[in-house]
């Protein structure tokens, strides 16, 4: 009985609030780049100048073919200084009269002066990145056509706006670029909400209730739409207090991995009748920074595994949807991120709205990047930007400014207008116990990582330029944050390249050369090798390295590094592949997940067929509780040895001939191969079979190495032909070893000392002509290239690479690259142009280096990637890469030249390669 007296109540309270009025949102513009209206339009300077025309809003003018396409770091006597005047006629319906009317803008780039029917709406507004509005209810004609008119200046008459925003590393645009919109409201009225909601429960509010002195209240639903809790308002003044009773409060609390959100409905009321209702969606959760300990959110110290991310898009600039902010944030989702810095200015609402819906970390900043606002602008826009963006439960922290371009002056008034008194950094700098400097060193030595007192969160680190940064350091610097407790992670730089479609250049991709080609992803989020590394490293389930031996029980070692989220919620797979000439075998099964709490390691359970022994490969899969992929991790069961014997065959019918030259050529013959081998130092100098010549050859050079091949022997060996270097410690320490079998398949083996302690490469080359080769289908690590300090975020298997001559973060961004090194390699088919030919190594760890990509760098030569000589590569060390802001060295121990030591060159610690070749077509 009881319980039906609630729900006729409940369902009473709903209708009741659903015929109180609700403030109408007319949106006068479109909603988003995937949805304009056309107003009228024209520019003062650049592209079609000087005419009145038409112009989609919002968007960025430059992409419609008007003004000027500007970097920030251009000359400001080269710079774009055109304005926009805008037009556009609208209906404001008689039914309108004693109602408040609102014309909010939500973005424009810069100056804003604005009119309605010939009136001015109010003061010029300076700022580009945040809502403003003016009530225009006297302005109106009730029942008429109404003509609004905006007028945009692109560069701002208050310098310390084009400071902030204007003369930075990114794309300068001007336009109405977000949307606009009229927000009506019956004449007594609710404005300007605040909630404060807690993790112990505590919910506290307020609203400015205008013509209005009666009984307020709010009512929380949770997300299935069932009544939480009805709180009553307290009265003070214009403003209308709410707060609960905590104990009667036991709330689902928000985190990005399980981001739970209620609604509130406010709502005033005349009689006992409700008369308008807003509705606010929040989450209850908690921000505390404790100094020289960390940031925790509900109680739990958190380490931020984040990426910074500008509004942009190709087509559209800064102009954006809600479909491009479930794009990106969906995007870093993928990437096991959990944290996103707005770099530099606030973003869009639907993108916070995102953030809060699918479970991401927000850093909201103020706009500065190297400059900043004057204290009285800066006042008014930060105003702006707390009023439009304090209720998401996403944002955690503020950022006032960037890089120096902080007002110190604007830093009491964050909290002062926080309700939710939320930290605020100052990004590069050390402010409020946060050491948040920028691309500060793996091993900085004094007052950092290891060895400061202070939180250390960097709001950008690794910056990706090519293909470095991101990927390329992050194990090094996530195994030290993730272990060191005064860390609290950082913010990578940064998520997309931002390449602008230009009008005037044939609507070809720029990117300001590299200036703006810095993303994990490309300009249409092609993905780069750094994304899978990224999803790798940052996986909540971290799998301990584990080698699969004949004795492998079915047991791995697992953390937890989730920070709110028991494993037993995910869900394990396996799959079991073998790789044959003529095709593939799969078993599959699942495992259960084990219990294992946030922070706290333990063991995943797989149960494997007997016959698990005959495959090459063990997949684990883990998907978290909304079924998206964590990772899929690799642990191969048979050896390149195993693998190998498989493929290579030795015997064979077909009789070797070694006839006699004239030159100092060995020549062997077998099957439809023709081989020639320096008898100087046993190089190979030519391959040809029935198909022609075979451009293989001038190998092997060692790489770092003395080229000491000597003594060479030629002799029998049963039905085999070997050719082979003399060992001597002094002249020749450095060996090698031709077996020619009847079969056709030849077998090299090098035995080599790198030259220095130190090196970059250690292992074998040959040459090959670019322009020959066709594709190559391997066995190994792939599909994406490796550097040695970005070695995780491939899959072990057999890949099919066709030729292609992409330059990471440049046209035409197609991925992967086929040019660098690939790990892990088991063996392979080198296809050309009208022929191939097959490589195997029984030698594990192994690289394969396929050609050279363009020689690439920066202002301070910290990028720049190294190759060895030769074209065609079998190495035992490979080179790290560095990043635009670091040295490869710099980034961590992986970072590093590859170490080997040995000065008594003792043939039983020399390094070994051993690869089998199958010239034969």
């Amino acid at each position: 009985m009881l319980k039906t007296i609630f729900y006729i109540a409940f369902f009473s309270l709903l209708v009741a609030t659903s015929f109180a009025q609700q403030t109408e949102k007319i949106y006068l513009s479109g909603t988003g780049s995937n949805n304009t209206k056309q107003w009228e339009f024209m520019c003062t300077g650049g592209m079609n100048a000087n005419q009145w025309s038409k112009i989609a809003v919002p968007s960025c003018w430059e992409l419609q073919g008007f003004g000027k396409y500007d970097y920030g770091f251009a000359k400001d006597s080269l710079r774009g200084k055109e304005a926009g005047l805008y037009k556009y006629n609208f209906t404001a319906p008689a039914a309108w009269k004693n109602k408040k009317i609102n014309i909010v803008f939500e973005g424009v780039m810069t100056d804003a002066d604005v009119k309605v029917n010939g009136k001015s709406a109010g003061a010029i507004h300076q700022g580009a990145f945040y809502a403003f509005k003016y009530d225009i209810t006297k302005l109106l004609k009730y029942g008429k056509e109404n003509l609004l008119e905006v007028t945009v200046a692109k560069h701002s008459s208050n310098a310390s706006v084009n400071e902030a925003e204007r003369k930075a590393d990114f794309w300068i645009f001007g336009g109405i670029f977000r949307p606009v919109y009229l927000e009506v409201f019956p004449d007594s009225h609710i404005e300007n909400i605040e909630i404060a909601a807690t993790a112990d429960g505590g919910f506290f509010a307020f609203f400015e209730a205008h013509n209005f002195r009666g009984k307020a209240q709010v009512q929380i639903f949770d997300a299935t739409g069932k009544l939480f809790a009805k709180v009553a308002a307290v009265k003070l003044g214009q403003t209308y207090l709410f707060k609960s009773d905590t104990i009667l409060l036991h709330p689902k609390l928000w985190n990005p991995e399980s981001p739970y959100l209620y609604k509130a409905v406010f709502a005033i009321y005349d009689a006992g009748k409700p008369i308008h209702t807003v509705t606010q969606k929040f989450g209850f959760r908690t921000v505390e920074l404790k100094q020289r300990d960390g940031i925790y959110i509900n109680g739990v110290k958190v380490k931020l595994k984040g990426v910074n991310r500008h509004s942009f898009r190709p087509e559209t600039g800064r102009t954006t949807s809600k479909q491009i902010s479930i794009e990106d944030v969906m995007l870093m989702k993928d990437m096991n991120m959990n944290a996103v810095r707005m770099s530099h200015y606030p973003p869009d609402d639907h993108f916070l709205d995102v953030c809060d819906s699918l479970g991401l970390f927000v850093m909201d900043e103020l706009a500065g990047w190297h400059g900043n606002y004057d204290t009285k602008t800066g006042a008014k826009l930060l105003k702006e930007m707390i009023d439009h963006d304090a209720n998401h439960p996403s944002i955690i922290m503020w950022a006032n400014g960037n890089e120096g371009g902080h007002n110190f002056e604007l830093d009491s008034l964050f909290t002062q207008f926080d309700l939710q008194r939320r930290p605020v950094v100052h990004p590069w700098q050390l402010f409020n116990g946060v050491e948040t400097q920028h691309y500060r060193e793996y091993n900085y030595g004094i007052g950092n990582y290891e060895y400061g007192r202070e939180i250390v969160m960097p709001t950008e680190f690794l910056h990706g330029q090519f293909d470095g940064g991101h990927g390329a350091g992050l194990e090094d610097y996530w195994e030290k944050m993730w272990h060191n407790p005064l860390s609290a992670g950082g913010f990578l730089w940064d998520l997309a390249d931002q390449a602008v479609v230009r009008k005037d250049k044939n609507d070809s991709l720029d990117t300001d050369k590299f200036r703006a080609a810095d993303g994990i992803v490309g300009p249409h989020h092609e993905k780069e090798g750094s994304f899978y590394a990224i999803k790798e490293i940052w996986s909540p389930v971290h799998f301990e390295r584990k080698e699969i031996t004949s004795k492998f029980d079915g047991k791995l070692n697992v953390e937890n590094r989730y920070h709110f989220t028991n494993i037993n919620t995910c869900m394990f797979s396996w799959k079991l592949k073998r790789f044959d000439l003529r095709g593939t075998k799969e078993e599959n099964g699942k495992a259960v997940a084990p219990d294992i709490a946030p922070g706290v390691k333990g063991t995943l359970q797989i149960n494997l067929p007997a016959n698990w022994k005959e495959f090459n490969v063990m997949y684990v899969t883990a998907k978290d509780k909304f079924q998206k992929e964590l990772f899929t991790w690799s642990f191969p069961i048979s050896n390149p040895k195993e693998t190998g014997e498989r493929i290579v065959v030795k015997e064979g019918s077909d009789k070797i001939e070694t006839p006699v030259a004239d030159t100092n050529m060995i020549l062997v013959n077998v099957k439809d191969v023709s081989l020639m081998f320096s008898e100087l130092n046993g190089i190979l100098a030519y391959v040809k079979n029935k198909n022609g010549v075979l451009p293989f050859n001038n190998g092997p050079i060692v790489q770092e190495g003395t080229n000491n091949f000597k003594g060479i022997k030629k002799y029998w060996e049963g039905d085999n032909y070997i050719i082979e270097s003399t060992y001597d410690k002094k002249e020749s320490y450095n060996t090698l070893k031709w077996t020619v079998y009847p079969s056709g398949w030849i077998q090299l083996q090098v035995n080599y000392f790198p030259a220095a302690y130190h090196s970059n490469f250690a292992g074998v080359n040959f040459s090959f002509p670019e322009n020959e080769i066709k594709s190559v289908t391997y066995m190994g690590n792939g599909p994406y290239r490796v550097w040695k300090n970005r070695m995780k975020g491939n899959q072990f298997g057999v890949w099919n690479k066709t030729y292609n001559n992409t330059e990471t973060g440049e046209a035409p961004w197609l991925y992967p690259e086929f040019k660098g090194y690939h790990s892990n390699f088991y063996g392979g088919y080198f296809f050309t142009k009208n022929n191939r030919f097959t490589v195997a190594t029984e030698t594990e760890d192994l690289f394969l280096r396929l050609f050279t990509p363009a020689w690439k760098t920066d202002q301070w030569h910290n990028y720049e990637p190294l190759f060895p000589s030769g074209d065609i590569s079998f190495m035992q060390g490979i080179s790290s890469t560095g990043t635009k802001t670091q040295r490869n060295e710099t980034t961590g121990p992986m970072g590093l030249k590859n170490i080997f030591y040995d000065y008594e060159k003792d043939p039983s610690r020399a390094l070994k390669i051993v690869l089998y070749f199958n010239f034969n077509n």
